[in-house]
């Protein structure tokens, strides 16, 4: 079986099917849950397809929104969305940006897939204002991000193999105690962690699995590794796992832990 690396974020289309839809539903809570006033200079590092940067738009009246994010096609992407934000292809652990630049330095669904955290901790501090918030959210992928996690629980029933690709297992900075730790450790004030939980619905378990089956992310590059004996044995035990209503219909939570601190 395949061991590469599962981190090949590159379409934008594909990622928002696959997670992007229910990022969204995050991004009101997080940024009520941040009350940065308006008319702030924001940054948004790891933007992706810019999610995050076009709720920080609608909703906290910026005075100027930065994305950044180390994929170009992601920033192509992002930048068909907006023309309201400056998208900029750049490294989270060095950042191409002024010191004392940002009043709201913020990452969501990112941190994790950046190789020294702390590092790009650093730099987020670097950049922002004196006083200025620093705040991220990442998956529980242990817990109740259940979308993923009974797709990696049904993949290392099979194949205990897989145990080094379950994401819950891969990310142990995804969790509370990890993150208020880390936010310490580079030197943030009146550091707080606070879950989020959405749901996430689906009409019927064809609609939970079909964004598995395409896409360069994680769990579909897993699936693709698979036979096709393999693949369809997954589906069957995946399907058995999951609370399936009598309309057929899916409900599952999506928890996110969020993070923030001050310059």
């Amino acid at each position: 079986m395949a061991t590469q690396s599962y981190e090949h974020w590159s379409s934008g289309d594909r990622y928002e099917q696959y997670m992007g839809r229910w990022s969204s539903k995050v991004t009101h809570h997080f940024l009520e849950w941040l009350a940065v006033p308006p008319e702030q200079q924001w940054l948004d590092i790891g933007c992706g397809t810019g999610v995050l940067t076009r709720a920080i738009i609608s909703a906290a009246q910026p005075a100027t929104v930065v994305g950044l994010d180390p994929s170009f096609n992601f920033i192509q992407f992002a930048r068909q969305k907006t023309d309201r934000a400056v998208f900029v292809v750049g490294d989270g652990t060095a950042l191409p940006l002024r010191n004392n630049t940002f009043d709201a330095v913020v990452s969501g669904l990112a941190l994790n897939f950046i190789p020294q955290p702390l590092i790009a901790l650093q730099e987020m501090r670097r950049v922002a204002k004196s006083g200025g918030v620093v705040a991220a959210y990442v998956w529980d992928y242990a817990g109740k991000m259940e979308f993923l996690r009974f797709f990696w629980d049904a993949a290392v029933d099979l194949n205990p193999q897989a145990e080094i690709f379950h994401e819950g297992r891969r990310f142990p900075i995804c969790q509370p105690d990890q993150l208020r730790q880390l936010w310490q450790q580079a030197d943030f004030r009146n550091v707080t962690v606070e879950a989020i939980d959405i749901a996430t619905m689906f009409d019927s378990f064809e609609d939970y699995w079909q964004p598995f089956t395409q896409g360069n992310f994680p769990a579909p590059n897993y699936l693709a590794s698979l036979d096709e004996p393999q693949r369809q044995l997954l589906k069957e035990h995946l399907h058995s796992t999951l609370p399936v209503a009598s309309d057929n219909s899916i409900e599952l939570v999506a928890r996110v832990w969020t993070v923030r601190g001050f310059h």
